[in-house]
């Protein structure tokens, strides 16, 4: 059956149960109707106790200087009014308005809206973070939103949910290719070729693309509904990008990396309802969200401030294979950094001065040991042929070829040099700093586009937390990059076979919802049975969960 978007509480209290239990044809959801001059809808973002974020964007024409009205009010028709100002916006700052409210009473609902001109925007809902939590605190976690990929149903499902105190986004909100670029092949047919046709290089260009993806229906009533707090990961700015350049920059065609990557930061900061910690260096975005003394949310930066460039695996091959020894020895080097020296300390800070059961890290990249057989990880042979060669070993061992000796001899290596566990060293400081204060640690992750939990343990084996790792939003997983393997065997093989790994996904898009008290703290994972029609059916996943103190740092799965 066909749901439109209306209240989201009766939504919930009526068809919303079902619609989470059982696969349900749904529409993507919609705000009250975004119309110019405000055609780029509504958002909130970054609460705290007494103050939040709205944003909103006005299309004019032959206003250089549009002020425009906000109001906060404690219900939807506007009747108790509790906080209104003016603003000015200009091309300076894309047309965009933010607006920091202080003043606010915590774990409270307020609606808002914007007035041009006469003309109102939509109405928005928010909501300020706890002091005291009387209820379990519920985060929709989100990563890897590819507009050419297919609709944004995960932000659509989300939008339907009453009961969320912010929507997470882990990065790659956008995407940075030009037309025909990744993950581009059924754009057209959709009616979602990207805009600029070309890379994404100049502010201009940046802007033009942040401004396309808010007219997505599904992210429209997202934004309009819950507040978001975001970071950013490689593609938006470009792929893999480090401290000092991305291997998706050429200098002498795409000009000066630090210019482009400027340009989508600040596209970045005006497009998103963040709150921008240093004004002299965008990149400073990491920052703390305390949920009472439930759960603090720390939102981390690894890309841009101080990340080492990523290592190789193919630079440790040779004639006897993968040198792996050589590539541990590379990726735990003291020197090689993700956070930094001066974001770690910060971030043993706020976990020391934090009074919450739950010390939760909003990041971009797998924590967790991922490692495999190294023929698999090079792609040198699919996991049904590693099976079938393992069987082989052990039933007719004497049949094995000298090509089929090769493969079974190689080690495990890294998953993904990319992730923590290209950067080892860092790794194990945030895990001795988690130890050494005895703080109950969940990491969340994106960036992979696929579902993941794992167990995370130190270099010694000893626990430390867990991880919930959230599919993307649409852009493809290990179904599209592994495609001579089974996405199901897949998923199954690498839980079976990476020793920390408790539950893998990798066939569907989606997003998940962390929900925390001070007894436990679990995810839950939905995905969609499509991103390429915009009608979509709802697919609920499992639940993992873990207890705090220092014996049940490990996962336990609930369903």
């Amino acid at each position: 059956m066909d749901q439109k978007f209306a209240d989201r509480r009766a939504f919930i209290g009526g068809l919303g149960a079902a619609a989470l239990a059982m696969p349900v044809l749904l529409g993507a959801p919609r705000a009250e109707a975004a119309a110019p001059p405000f055609v780029h809808g509504v958002a909130s973002g970054d609460p705290l106790a007494q103050r939040v974020i709205l944003w909103t964007r006005v299309t004019v024409s032959g206003d250089a200087n549009p002020r425009v009205q906000w109001e906060m009010a404690l219900d939807a028709a506007f009747t108790r009014s509790v906080r209104s100002g003016l603003v000015r916006t200009s091309a300076t700052r894309d047309f965009t308005v933010k607006v920091d409210v202080d003043g606010l009473s915590p774990d409270t609902v307020y609606h808002y809206r914007f007035t041009y001109n006469g003309t109102r925007s939509p109405v928005g809902r928010t909501r300020t973070l706890p002091v005291v939590a009387r209820e379990a605190i519920r985060l929709a976690v989100f990563s890897c939103s590819n507009y050419p990929a297919g609709y944004f149903h995960a932000y659509a499902q989300a939008a339907r949910m009453a009961d969320l105190h912010a929507a997470v986004h882990l990065g790659d909100f956008i995407y940075e290719y030009g037309r025909g670029g990744y993950a581009s092949d059924d754009a057209a047919a959709m009616g979602r070729e990207v805009l600029p046709p070309h890379e994404c290089v100049s502010l201009s260009d940046y802007r033009i693309r942040h401004a396309q993806y808010r007219t997505d229906p599904g992210l429209q009533a997202l934004m309009a509904s819950v507040p978001m707090i975001a970071v950013w990961d490689d593609h938006e700015v470009c792929n893999n990008t480090y401290r000092t350049g991305a291997a998706n920059h050429t200098a002498g065609v795409e000009g000066d990396y630090v210019t482009r990557r400027d340009a989508a930061l600040k596209a970045y900061h005006e497009w998103l309802p963040v709150r921008t910690p240093d004004t002299g260096d965008l990149r400073r975005i990491y920052r703390s969200f305390d949920f009472a003394d439930v759960l603090s949310l720390h939102m981390l930066e690894t890309r841009l401030l101080a990340r080492t460039e990523q290592l190789s695996a193919a630079d440790f091959v040779g004639p006897d294979g993968i040198n792996a020894a050589a590539l541990y020895a590379a990726a735990n080097a003291p020197d090689r950094a993700l956070l930094g020296g001066t974001q770690l300390a910060w971030l043993q800070e706020q976990m020391a001065g934090s009074r919450a059961t739950w010390q939760v890290l909003g990041q971009q990249v797998l924590m967790g040991h991922m490692d495999i057989p190294a023929a698999i990880g090079l792609g040198q042979i699919s996991v049904g042929g590693y099976e079938a060669l393992t069987r082989k070993a052990t039933d007719n061992p004497g049949d094995l070829t000298r090509a089929e000796r090769y493969i079974l001899d190689q080690p495990v290596v890294p998953w993904s040099l990319d992730a923590w566990s290209g950067y080892g060293a860092e790794r194990e400081a945030v895990f001795a700093a988690a130890r050494r204060l005895d703080r109950n640690l969940v990491v969340l992750a994106g960036d992979t586009h696929n579902a993941w939990a794992n167990d995370l343990v130190d270099q010694s084996g000893q626990p430390i937390g867990v991880e919930f790792a959230t599919p993307g939003v649409s852009s493809p997983g290990m179904e599209a990059s592994r495609r001579t393997d089974d996405p199901d065997q897949l998923a199954r093989w690498m839980v079976g076979n990476v020793p920390h790994l408790r539950y893998a996904e990798t066939r569907r898009r989606g997003f998940m919802v962390v929900s925390a008290t001070r007894e436990a703290c679990q995810s839950t994972w939905y995905f969609v049975d499509t991103v390429k029609s915009d009608r979509y059916r709802i697919e609920p996943g499992p639940t993992w969960q873990t207890l705090p103190g220092t014996d049940q740092r490990r996962l336990l799965p609930l369903a």
